[in-house]
Parts: C-alpha cells; structure tokens; sequence
C-alpha cells in the first residue's frame, strides 16, 4: 500500500508541474503571437543587388488597436539586417542611419517603409538577388514575436545608399524616387 501512495502523490505532482507548465507556456504562446498577428505586409519587395548590401521596403498594416513596433529584421539572404531612416545630416544633406527605437505600426494605421525613407537594410549578401527572386524577411516585434514575409527582387536604380559600415553616416542619398509599379 506505501508503493501506490506514493505512486499515487508521484503522478499527482507531476499533473500539477505539466498543468503548471502548460499554462505558462500557453500564457507566452498567446502574449507572444499577439503583435505579430495584427500585422499583414503588402506591396514588400528588395532591391536586386549582386554583393555588399541592398534595401526591402513594404507596407505594413497594423489591425491592433495599440501600437506595434518592430525592433529587428533577419533574412536568410544576408548576414544580418538593420532598420535604417533617412534623416538630415550635421550638413542639412539627408544621410542614411540605423533607426533608433525601431519602426512603430500606429494603432490601426499603416507604416510605409520606401526607397529614400525609412526601410530594412540587408548587409553583408550571401548571394546575388536578382531581378525575378524572391527572399524571405522576418520581423521581431517589442513582444518577441515574428512575422515573416516573402519579398520579391526588383530592379531598381534608385536609392544608392552609401551607408558606412559601424554606424557611420552616408551622404548623398537622392530624393525618393517612385518604386516601380507591382508586378505579379
């Protein structure tokens, strides 16, 4: 009879860590996919770039009604990735330069990331993107969450960043140019 008590009080503790443990983790699951889930991409595409770095811009729409902010980028297209704005310079020149805070999708509102504005900067390539590809993007949002989009490689020759590697400044950066039209 010892043997079945404690049997008995084994399997109820271990009851009581799973239900303890599923809960919490259903409590992150569900915080955690919150902000990723109010937000959709549209009109997403990268420049086609041969080596070095290249630009992503999209349209992201936030259906929340609080704010979301995205806080890092990743692609499996390059060795790592940077939220970047276009902001005057010490000499009134715009100059490109990591985004400080991330990119905040208003409450119910769109964020447009566009050549000559803000936009995601792919470093460091793994390959050439050309003009027809597609790559993969991933967000991370201020909750922890991801939301990853597919992006198409187009041919552009607009917006040549001449961004410094470290956290430097880049000057000459034109004006923003219209992005081509949608295709497919």
């Amino acid at each position: 009879m010892k043997i079945s008590i404690r049997h008995g009080a084994f399997v109820t503790a271990l009851s009581f860590a799973a239900a303890f443990a599923g809960a919490c983790s259903a409590d992150n699951t569900e915080s955690a996919h919150r902000q990723a889930d109010s937000v959709v991409v549209h009109e997403q595409w990268v420049k086609a770039a041969d080596t070095g770095m290249t630009s992503a811009f999209a349209e992201f729409r936030n259906s929340a009604d609080t704010d979301v902010r995205v806080v890092a980028a990743s692609s499996p297209a390059a060795g790592w990735s940077e939220l970047h704005e276009i902001a005057p310079g010490d000499t009134g020149a715009p100059v490109m330069r990591p985004k400080a805070g991330g990119f905040v999708i208003p409450a119910g509102g769109t964020y447009t990331l566009s050549a000559g504005g803000d936009h995601l900067m792919l470093m460091d390539l793994l390959a050439p993107l050309t003009p027809g590809a597609e790559t993969e993007i991933t967000l991370e949002l201020e909750d922890r969450s991801t939301k990853t989009f597919t992006a198409q490689v187009r041919d552009f020759a607009g917006a040549q960043e001449d961004y410094q590697p470290g956290g430097g400044d880049s000057a000459g950066v034109p004006a923003a140019p219209a992005a081509p039209a949608h295709s497919g």
